[in-house]
């Protein structure tokens, strides 16, 4: 097994669940991205490198407590990427009538 961090796996896997919550929010790759990558910056990292440690690190990651702290970052994260997001904003005026 190669050397992984479990949390990234754990943050991609709530992903959709919390990001259904903002449909103002852009859903595009590069804000998946940003939220991501904003959620895990201030997360703690669980790295494993054995089936034995991802084991052990999945039962933790079960606690009520764990799964709070990944959805508050999420939520954050999220918050912060609507607010600045890192590509053109398209009115909604202008999107309709480019379709």
């Amino acid at each position: 097994m190669e050397l992984k961090n479990f949390m990234e796996d754990v943050v991609i896997n709530k992903l959709d669940s919390v990001l259904a919550q903002y449909p103002e929010c852009c859903h595009c790759d590069k804000c998946r991205q940003d939220i991501v990558v904003l959620a895990l910056n201030h997360l703690p990292t669980k790295y494993v490198s054995s089936e034995k440690g991802e084991i052990i690190t999945r039962v933790q990651a079960m606690s009520i407590e764990y799964e709070v702290d990944v959805i508050q970052q999420l939520i954050n994260a999220i918050q912060i990427v609507s607010q600045n997001p890192r590509h053109e904003v398209i009115p909604a005026s202008d999107s309709a009538a480019a379709e």
